[in-house]
């Protein structure tokens, strides 16, 4: 499968997506007088070009106000390989802080931006688990959300096996602790983190005890999380 692309696509889509919903819901609420909470996700779907659909896929797993602003910062940084800096950023920040200065680090983290090809697939596997089911924490996606999101996958993709993969991977139940199986390295476990991050609201308790259950799974170091928790909140801003 090329998982790779499709999440690479809903990363890199945000922002042109993001800026869409912002004209509509200011229109909006110059015809109206009075202030919309959604943009009609469907009727973006159906008038903007493709490059904005997968922002219009992802803004609806991005349930929270920061969410939906992030989507454009990474953008900024180029989709995939934006989350894979940050990670990168805030893993060697961690290294360096708590690492023995006398024993620098036997390596350079191997985040998403800095593998091979092959290795690129698992991360993008494992990330986009991680953005499902943080997007699944709070369970707001309703039915009509859910078809818009399997008609957005289906017009991204044409690879009938991974549109059946997200789909299936779309009705799992929430489980950290079977999620952060899918972590097969530390810097891996840092970017389902980071991902996840970057599709919650922190400040929601549902959300903010998903993301505590997670690192657990995950074993993330206290010191790494706070780290991946900090290149997050500086990126939302």
């Amino acid at each position: 499968m090329n998982t790779r692309s499709l999440l690479d696509q809903l990363l890199s889509s945000g922002k042109e997506l993001l800026q869409t919903q912002h004209t509509a819901q200011s229109h909006q609420t110059h015809q109206a007088g009075s202030t919309q909470s959604n943009t009609d996700i469907s009727s973006l779907l159906g008038n903007i070009g493709g490059g904005a659909l997968g922002g219009g896929m992802i803004s609806l797993l991005m349930s929270s106000k920061k969410a939906r602003k992030v989507g454009g910062n990474v953008a900024t940084y180029g989709g995939l390989a934006g989350l894979g800096f940050l990670a990168y950023k805030a893993y060697s920040n961690w290294q360096n802080n708590n690492i023995n200065q006398a024993q620098p680090p036997q390596h350079q983290p191997q985040t998403v931006d800095r593998v091979s090809q092959t290795a690129v697939e698992m991360h993008s596997q494992a990330i986009l688990r991680a953005i499902i089911s943080a997007a699944k924490a709070d369970g707001h996606i309703d039915e009509r959300e859910q078809q818009l999101i399997d008609d957005a996958i289906a017009k991204l993709t044409n690879e009938p096996q991974l549109q059946l993969w997200f789909q299936q991977e779309m009705q799992k139940p929430v489980d950290p602790t079977a999620l952060a199986r899918e972590a097969k390295s530390s810097e891996i476990a840092a970017e389902m983190y980071l991902a996840s991050i970057l599709v919650m609201d922190e400040e929601n308790y549902m959300e903010r005890a998903y993301l505590d259950e997670l690192a657990r799974q995950l074993q993330l170091a206290p010191e790494l999380k706070k780290e991946l928790e900090t290149q997050a909140i500086a990126h939302l801003r």
